[in-house]
């Protein structure tokens, strides 16, 4: 079985450069709650890390800092919480490594032109329809 955790097609983190930690969640729950380490803390050190290119580094790094942090306490496995935190750490690398396309500015159409202006003749034609009669009419 791959041990890696993926994050998009070209970055795989190794889970032995993860560092995981559990302790007991706060809050109301009782004598589990008290008793058992659910809380989950996953942290993923950018600046070392093997699974990214440099460019893709810099990136990380520019938009979440030198180090991801997710702490999961939503259920009462820890499992669970675990692969919560796995899939959180997995969407905010996504976008953070989400390059947007540069917007290419296009020009109308010479039939949008024509359609606007012919609409605005349209309007305008209705609102003179909609005028008291003068002298002269």
């Amino acid at each position: 079985m791959n041990d890696d955790l993926i994050v998009t097609r070209s970055v795989k983190i190794p889970r032995h450069e993860l560092q995981v930690s559990f302790s007991a969640s706060g809050g109301p729950g009782g004598q589990h709650a008290n008793k058992a380490a659910t809380r989950v803390e996953l942290r993923f050190d950018v600046a070392d890390s093997s699974a990214l290119s440099p460019g893709q580094r810099q990136r990380v790094i520019d938009r979440l800092g030198d180090e991801v942090r997710v702490v999961v306490d939503d259920e009462r496995s820890q499992l669970r919480n675990r692969a919560l935190a796995e899939e959180r750490l997995v969407a905010r690398l996504q976008s953070a490594l989400h390059v947007e396309r540069p917007r290419r500015p296009t020009r109308p159409t010479k039939g949008s032109k024509k359609r606007r202006l012919e609409a605005k003749q349209r309007r305008g034609e209705i609102k003179r329809q909609r005028r008291r009669p003068g002298r002269d009419d």
